[in-house]
């Protein structure tokens, strides 16, 4: 289990996102807007960090310095964590906790540190072990926490990884002891293999069954992505294991007595797999077609080598302009985008056993339709649920014809007309 590495904000861009969003908070509409251009120009991902401040505010009842004070707590606090390494968990490789020694550390996540560990005395067998950082026992991070160690027993399927116990550090710090899964991530395994389209589409049929498992009982994942999509080899076959539940969403029960809050304007999830809605970061509207939707990104990654949007362009973008391509850019269609990729088609094309001109001609049609389905900006009109992605994606290997299919003409119509603002 690992977490994907990424570049960390300077040390002191904490202390002067707090500075700005403190002179910001008592500014409004344009006025706003025209000073945090001013204050951030250069740097994105402050402005990014000052309009979560902002946003989260806006949720916090009584504003001024209390809310300053929450949110520098609340949401600084955690961003800080996280790009320092997170907090000390207190635990080294070498210590035990309970009858698990702790072995080396494996992964990294916002909330908890991932141990590689030994069950002893009775059962030797490696297990993962998730401890809770130092420093971010607030009570939303603990109640996020035990979601996802009760998230994961809730769910018994060979494709997701299995919660074998829980308990807590000498210090009360929580932890939970799940499946080793010693793998890596999808699209990595089915490059290094060099799968053909057909052995892609058959390994993530597993990965869509992983999925309806836990929404069946009740769980969105909402970070779907191939990190969290691990491969392993079991008796020389391999097995998508879809692991880190960490910032799933109960739906059809409480998961925790704690409080599970998503900070009102905190990003959660990954931006490239991201859904619109998810994007808006109200938690209004996410289910499980969110999942659905990052299916449709994994599985346009899989097939064409590349995501729908540029991670460079998103990720240069403060949280607003990320919404916004979210919810409005139309990505190319698969068949399209690896048409435009120059040389580098392929070398794409040979890690799927084809050329260039054979792959596009395989996504036309069935895959594109599929994938676009999946990762239609309107949740109604993705697949509504991963069993359903997975049966057409059947029909396509049987060659039989599929659900999905080109947008309608009156479809089409309506969106020219939202986008150009006609009556």
């Amino acid at each position: 289990m690992s977490s994907p590495q990424e570049s960390h904000p300077p040390d002191n861009m904490y202390g002067r996102a707090l500075e700005v969003f403190s002179k910001a908070l008592g500014l409004s509409g344009a006025e706003r807007r025209a000073f945090l251009d001013s204050a951030c120009t250069g740097d994105a991902l402050m402005r990014a960090e000052v309009e979560s401040l902002l946003a989260h505010d806006a949720a916090v009842e009584g504003g001024g310095e209390e809310a300053e004070a929450r949110a520098q707590k609340g949401v600084l606090g955690v961003l800080a964590q996280e790009s320092n390494g997170g907090g000390d968990t207190g635990c080294r490789a070498g210590d035990t906790l309970g009858p698990y020694k702790l072995l080396q550390q494996i992964g990294e996540g916002g909330f908890g540190t991932v141990f590689s560990a030994e069950q002893a005395p009775r059962l030797r067998r490696r297990v993962a072990l998730k401890v809770l950082k130092a420093g971010m026992d607030t009570k939303e991070v603990i109640g996020r926490f035990e979601a996802e160690r009760n998230a994961l027993s809730l769910m018994n399927h060979p494709n997701i990884a299995k919660v074998f116990d829980v308990g807590a550090t000498p210090s009360g710090r929580p932890y939970f002891v799940m499946e080793y899964v010693e793998g890596i991530a999808i699209t990595e395994f089915c490059d290094l293999e060099e799968l053909s389209l057909e052995a892609r589409l058959r390994l993530f049929l597993e990965v869509c069954a992983a999925v309806q498992h836990a929404h069946q009982k009740g769980v969105i994942h909402r970070d779907l992505k191939p990190s969290n999509i691990m491969v392993t080899m079991q008796d020389g076959q391999p097995v998508p294991k879809v692991i880190d539940f960490g910032i799933a969403k109960a739906t059809g029960q409480s998961l925790t007595d704690q409080t599970v809050f998503t900070l009102h304007g905190q990003l959660m999830g990954t931006p490239e797999y991201m859904s619109p809605e998810q994007a808006e970061m109200s938690g209004v509207g996410v289910d499980s077609t969110t999942d659905i939707y990052a299916l449709g990104v994994v599985l346009y990654e899989l097939l064409t080598g590349v995501l729908p949007f540029d991670p460079k362009t998103l990720r240069s973008r403060g949280l607003a302009e990320i919404h916004r391509i979210l919810r409005e850019e139309e990505p190319k269609r698969p068949s399209t985008r690896v048409s435009t990729l120059g040389p580098s088609t392929t070398e794409i094309g040979k890690r799927r056993r084809t050329n260039p001109r054979k792959l596009k001609s395989d996504l036309s049609g069935d895959l594109d339709w599929i994938v676009m389905r999946a990762m239609e900006k309107q949740r109604t009109r993705r697949y509504p649920t991963a069993s359903e992605l997975a049966a057409d994606l059947r029909r396509h290997l049987a060659h039989e014809p599929v659900q999905a299919g080109p947008p309608s003409a009156v479809y089409r119509m309506r969106k020219f007309v939202r986008a150009t603002g006609s009556p």
